[in-house]
């Protein structure tokens, strides 16, 4: 038989067409392959970028929150009035020092007890009717009691307090008048 190939038979001639054809097919599946590994990795980098872009911004926002915390809590804790959050039956649910200063106690001893044990005996129906008001209106309400530990002790002082929201809490401040 003749060293040149017969391009006539149709088998042959489909059996070279298919090599050529794998031949071509590798050569393009390993370029497209690398492209789609190039293209992938780019991705994949720039995605890490934009994550450690958004965790730099996280990690700021997180400090400057951090910074709102303490300075809004240093002037919670340190006013120069006792601020107090009470739930509907008088109980004191949270406090600052001036308001445990005023009540003449420590502050972790006054929560969950009665503000109403602090109110002298004398103005005890002036408070009662405040809170009605505070919890009936849900609008400021003030008023004048005499406020402290034991008969002796006591001080005057001025209140003003609202009920806010959805848990009903009312937000009671608190200044000593009596030098005034």
């Amino acid at each position: 038989m003749n060293d040149e190939q017969d391009y006539t038979s149709a088998q042959l001639l489909r059996r070279n067409a298919e090599e050529k054809l794998k031949v071509k097919q590798d050569k393009t599946t390993t370029s497209t392959i690398e492209n789609d590994v190039k293209r992938l990795v780019h991705e994949l980098q720039v995605h890490q970028i934009e994550l450690e872009m958004q965790n730099e911004e996280l990690m700021r926002a997180n400090e400057r929150a951090e910074s709102a915390l303490r300075k809004y809590t240093m002037m919670y804790d340190f006013a120069p009035m006792g601020y107090f959050t009470l739930d509907h039956d008088g109980m004191i649910q949270e406090l600052n020092f001036t308001g445990a200063e005023l009540l003449g106690d420590r502050r972790f001893a006054l929560l969950n007890s009665s503000f109403k044990l602090y109110v002298s005996e004398d103005t005890l129906p002036v408070f009662n009717e405040f809170l009605n008001m505070v919890y009936l209106g849900r609008t400021k309400e003030s008023c004048k009691v005499m406020l402290g530990s034991n008969s002796e002790n006591l001080c005057k002082v001025y209140m003003e307090a609202i009920v806010t929201g959805d848990n009903g809490n009312c937000l009671l401040s608190v200044v000593d008048i009596s030098n005034f």
